[in-house]
């Protein structure tokens, strides 16, 4: 399995890698919204990830960066993520609060999952902005990436 959530997470980098550097490109026609959702998949990440390796999350959910850290930032959730998947046993429970204060208990290899389906549904939902505000929406299924 972990060979598995390293290459999913390689996929899931790659793409938020080529959408950082769209909007970087295109920050006249990068709208608000694009801003906020892909400002979003980075703080969710880091939040999950500090969930599994306990740590104070630098960031709330829907805190927005600034277009050029993205990259960065996108960089240390990808290296951090690898290092649990490295280093942690995937069946391990982890107990953490949902959002309204109830406990809650998920393996680490759901919540890596979830950390992929997350980023994936947020990311369709910039390419519908993309295409709303005349770019061009990035290819990024898992089976365009495998052909590169």
């Amino acid at each position: 399995m972990k060979t598995f959530f390293k290459a999913l997470f390689e996929y899931n980098y790659h793409c938020n890698q080529k959408l950082a550097e769209a909007m970087n490109a295109n920050p006249d026609k990068t709208s608000e919204k694009a801003l906020k959702l892909y400002s979003h998949i980075l703080n969710a990440h880091q939040i999950w990830n500090k969930r599994i390796e306990p740590g104070a999350p630098a960031v709330g959910i829907w805190d927005l960066h600034a277009m050029q850290d993205f990259k960065h930032i996108d960089k240390a959730n990808y290296e951090d993520t690898l290092l649990i998947i490295d280093t942690l046993d995937l069946e391990k429970m982890i107990n953490h609060p949902k959002i309204k204060g109830k406990p809650f208990s998920k393996k680490i290899g759901e919540i890596l999952f979830h950390i992929i389906n997350h980023s994936t549904y947020h990311r369709a939902q910039i390419a519908t902005e993309f295409k709303q505000n005349g770019l061009e929406p990035l290819a990024t299924d898992y089976i365009f990436y495998e052909r590169e």
